[in-house]
């Protein structure tokens, strides 16, 4: 038994070698791992009301690049203007800040910001200046490596491939996996990965549900308001909402700035809260209890660690697999924590002990 553990940890330890070493070439596998996962229970409803496999696949498939395609074409190039016009306001906010805020803090405070602020404006200016070559640097890179830009535009090309083949055949995968499982583990196996879906699936799904209407909100209450720069602004919000309460606090903090900027009337401020305010109490009542409930359970400080960990091991690719694979620990973790509160490592003789004092 001793042997075979030894073997189990030698396999799972050559495994992670040869991710580790192929990294470069993995994203787009996992990115269409993740699509075909999202995408496979709408397959297998169509399938089930009497579609073929192939018809459904193909249905799902079309459905969803048609909304990638629509949402390249109209929602980011809109989000690229407005950064690039929030980009070249952030030295006038920070000159008014200067001139307006600052001598305020000092007379309340005493303390001199005014050094600070002339670094950090000057370093803002000067970065600023650096991002307008970005672009033409980028292209005389891409340009000298011809290399380079086909191995990019390949990596992209796959997604749709790969993502329309694990989509096909993902039941079919799914089912040789478990087949594959030693007897004894299946059992314990197919209840972990039970597990491991209704966490993933809730937060996959429903996280990203909430993101998006969120985020939709945000950007339509703040156009409403007239307040520049809304739809980008309302976006990064519910982007940031993956972790509970950053998207309501970034996004308060930057629109309130903005919008004090744009109309110099405190009175803005109750509208833009108004609007997040909004948007919290649609995820608290609505959005939370129909698609997420209590199935993911994991905290921020873990969400934030997650993401901070995987893209320090394995670049975008960590970043893109941090949070499931954080969700799939946990229940592992949960399901070791179970077994041990019930091993007599966890409560050895004390248990009897206790019994036999109380009697």
């Amino acid at each position: 038994m001793q042997r075979q553990w030894w073997v189990v940890a030698g396999v799972a330890a050559v495994m992670l070698w040869f991710f580790i070493s192929i990294e470069p070439v993995l994203m787009p596998f996992f990115v269409s791992m993740v699509l075909a996962y999202l995408s496979d229970p709408l397959a297998d409803r169509l399938e089930a009301r009497g579609l073929s496999r192939r018809l459904s696949v193909t249905l799902v498939f079309s459905l969803l690049s048609l909304v990638i395609i629509l949402t390249l074409l109209l929602v980011v190039p809109i989000l690229w203007r407005q950064l690039g016009q929030l980009i070249e306001s952030l030295p006038v906010i920070l000159n008014w800040f200067q001139s307006s805020v600052v001598p305020r803090i000092q007379s309340l405070t005493g303390m001199d910001l005014s050094t600070d602020i002339d670094q950090m404006r000057q370093t803002l200016v000067d970065n600023w200046k650096e991002t307008g070559t970005v672009a033409a640097t980028l292209l005389s890179q891409v340009s000298r490596s011809g290399l380079a830009l086909v191995a990019w535009i390949g990596n992209i090309a796959l997604i749709p491939v790969v993502t329309f083949y694990l989509l096909l055949d993902w039941d079919v995968i799914v089912g040789k996996i478990r087949n594959s499982l030693p007897r004894k583990w299946e059992p314990a196996t197919v209840r972990l990965a039970g597990e491991c879906d209704e966490v993933l699936s809730a937060f996959l799904r429903g996280q990203l549900i909430v993101m998006l209407c969120l985020g939709v909100i945000y950007a339509i209450g703040l156009s409403l308001l007239g307040v520049r720069f809304g739809l980008l602004i309302g976006m990064l919000a519910g982007l940031a909402s993956i972790v509970p309460y950053l998207g309501v606090i970034v996004g308060i903090s930057v629109a309130g700035v903005v919008a004090f900027f744009q109309f110099g009337d405190w009175l803005i401020l109750l509208g833009v809260a108004a609007v997040f305010g909004f948007g919290q109490v649609v995820e608290s009542v609505v959005l939370q209890p129909k698609l997420l409930g209590d199935k993911i359970g994991l905290h921020p400080v873990a969400v934030i660690f997650a993401v901070l960990a995987g893209g320090k091991l394995f670049g975008f690719t960590g970043v893109l697999l941090a949070l499931p694979v954080a969700a799939m620990i946990m229940v592992v973790l949960r399901y070791l924590h179970e077994h041990y509160k019930n091993s007599t490592l966890y409560d050895d003789g004390v248990t009897s002990i206790q019994d036999k004092e109380s009697q």
